[in-house]
């Protein structure tokens, strides 16, 4: 870990998103600024023409820890976020959704998680403690179930929810899991659980407070589907001994 590491590194992609993202960090600020712990924030620009990039590089001219990465091109939310947790310095490296449908106060629920023994805490609306104040429309709630229960099938079966975009790492867990991702866009939730049951780590389940953003990029079907074909390629990148080491071991 970087000498000069901070306690908290807050992950944030961000694509197209200059609507909402500079009240959403207003938010991260004065959370961050109200906890007693140093913090940095990075949002990774992911393309787009709509003004988000000078946006965030304005609020960064009079906000030291707040670090703009810039893919320069659409690269996918799974790049975005593994550029930004392998780049960070944080003891804790949480990612969480530009939207902030999970308020960003619910960073100290996972670290608890993780200081109670979790290498990484991830956030869930579906335990009988989650708190899902907006709910997504009838038909988007009951797709994400049925994709929900083949990816528990195919891939990670003891865990819950999957793709609430809310998740902390311990920073050597962060390191080892997001140097062997593959998977760029939306599914890279899933390799990463994956990957950590492999590599042997405990993933804690927190319950989350979560708000529907109505406006959201995720097509329930064309989307769901490339979903199925990542989890079809996860299976045949860990038959191909990616997620291993070069001696073959995955520790």
């Amino acid at each position: 870990m970087n000498d000069e590491a901070v306690h908290l590194s807050v992950v944030i992609p961000a694509f197209e998103e200059v609507a909402g993202l500079g009240a959403a960090l207003g938010e991260v600020r004065s959370y961050l600024e109200s906890c007693p712990f140093s913090s940095e924030v990075l949002v990774v620009v992911d393309g787009g023409t709509d003004g988000t990039l000078e946006m965030v590089r304005d609020l960064a001219s009079a906000w030291p820890s707040l670090v703009v990465l810039d893919n320069q091109v659409n690269r996918g939310k799974g790049y975005s976020v593994q550029r930004g947790m392998l780049t960070a310095r944080g003891r804790y490296r949480l990612f969480s959704d530009a939207d902030l449908s999970t308020p960003i106060s619910e960073a100290d629920r996972l670290m608890a998680a993780i200081d109670a023994g979790g290498d990484m805490a991830i956030g869930s609306r579906t335990m009988p403690d989650s708190d899902v104040r907006v709910r997504q429309v009838w038909w988007r709630e009951a797709m994400g179930r049925v994709f929900n229960r083949i990816v528990r099938r195919m891939a990670v079966p003891d865990v819950l929810d999957t793709q609430c975009g809310f998740k902390c790492f311990r920073h050597d867990v962060a390191e080892r899991l997001f140097a062997r991702q593959r998977i760029t866009r939306f599914s890279f939730d899933v390799e990463l659980l994956w990957i950590a049951r492999e590599l042997g780590y405990r993933v804690v389940e927190v319950p989350v407070t979560w708000v529907n953003d109505p406006i959201s990029r995720v097509h329930p079907v064309s989307d769901s589907l490339r979903m199925l074909v990542d989890l079809v390629r996860l299976r045949l990148y860990d038959w191909r001994g990616a997620y291993q080491d070069e001696d073959g071991s995955p520790s």
